[in-house]
C-alpha cells in the first residue's frame, strides 16, 4: 500500500513539475498566435488591391473577409511591417508631420472616438523610449499610506522651492495594469531611487513583483534602508 502511495506522490510530483515548465510555454505560444491573428485580422485590408488578380488565391472561401491561407497572413503582417516603417520616415520630415497632426486633429474632435484615442496616444507615448516625457527613473515611494512603500516612475520636474529642492511628478502604476495608476507630486527627499532600469521596474510591477530586476542587490539595499527608516520612525 504505502509502494503504491509512493508511486502516486511521485508521479504526481513529476506532473506538476512538468505542468510548471510546459504551461510557460504553451501560454506564450497561445498569446504570440493570437496577436498574430489579431494583427491579421486588421492588416488582411492592405491585401484587397490583390483580389482582382487572376490566379491568386488569397482567401480559403474566395471572398475577401473570410479566413486567410497561413502564407498570405504573413504577407499582410510584413505588408503592415513595411508601410508603419515608411510612415515612421515620413513623420521625421515637414510633410508627414503635418499629416499626423491633420490626423490627430480629426480624430480628436470625433464625438467618444476622441477621448479613447487621445488616451491611448498618452499611454502610447509615456512608454515610447523617444519621447522626452518619458519615465526617467524608478523610485520608491511611501503610498498609499504611511508605512506603505509603492514603486513608482518620475516623469519630470515640475518645480523648485525656494530652498531649491525639485518637487517632482511620480507615476505609481496599478499591478498586473501598468497604464493604470496614481499621480503623486512630491518633493525630491520624499522619494527613494532605485538602482533599476526603467525596463526592470515595469517587468518587476506587471510580474507582481515576482520578476527581480537584473540588479537585485542593490534594489534590495534601498528596500532594507527604507525598512530600517521606517521601523526607526515607529
Amino acid at each position: 500500500m504505502s509502494k503504491r502511495v509512493t508511486l502516486l506522490g511521485r508521479t504526481r510530483r513529476n506532473f506538476f513539475t512538468g505542468l510548471a515548465v510546459v504551461l510557460p510555454v504553451i501560454i506564450s505560444i497561445g498569446v504570440a498566435l493570437w496577436l498574430f491573428n489579431q494583427a491579421v485580422a486588421v492588416s488582411d485590408i492592405l491585401l484587397y488591391p490583390f483580389r482582382s488578380i487572376p490566379g491568386l488565391e488569397i482567401w480559403k472561401d474566395g471572398k475577401p473577409g473570410s479566413d486567410l491561407y497561413f502564407g498570405w497572413k504573413v504577407v499582410a503582417i510584413l505588408e503592415a511591417v513595411v508601410l508603419t516603417g515608411l510612415l515612421g520616415f515620413l513623420t521625421r520630415y515637414y510633410v508627414g508631420k503635418k499629416l499626423v497632426q491633420l490626423m490627430d486633429y480629426i480624430l480628436l474632435n470625433v464625438p467618444l472616438l476622441g477621448k479613447i484615442y487621445g488616451t491611448v496616444k498618452q499611454v502610447n507615448q509615456a512608454f515610447t523610449s523617444e519621447n522626452k516625457s518619458n519615465f526617467q527613473q524608478v523610485v520608491m515611494v511611501e503610498f498609499p499610506r504611511k508605512g506603505l512603500n509603492s514603486v513608482g516612475f518620475v516623469t519630470a520636474e515640475q518645480v523648485k522651492t525656494d530652498e531649491g529642492e525639485s518637487i517632482i511628478s511620480i507615476f505609481v502604476p496599478t499591478t498586473p495594469n501598468p497604464t493604470t495608476g496614481f499621480l503623486l507630486v512630491l518633493p525630491e527627499s520624499k522619494v527613494v531611487k532605485l538602482d533599476m532600469s526603467v525596463a526592470d521596474g515595469i517587468k518587476y510591477i506587471v510580474s507582481l513583483g515576482a520578476v527581480p530586476p537584473e540588479n537585485a542587490s542593490g534594489v534590495q539595499a534601498a528596500f532594507k534602508a527604507e525598512a530600517a527608516r521606517m521601523l526607526s520612525d515607529g
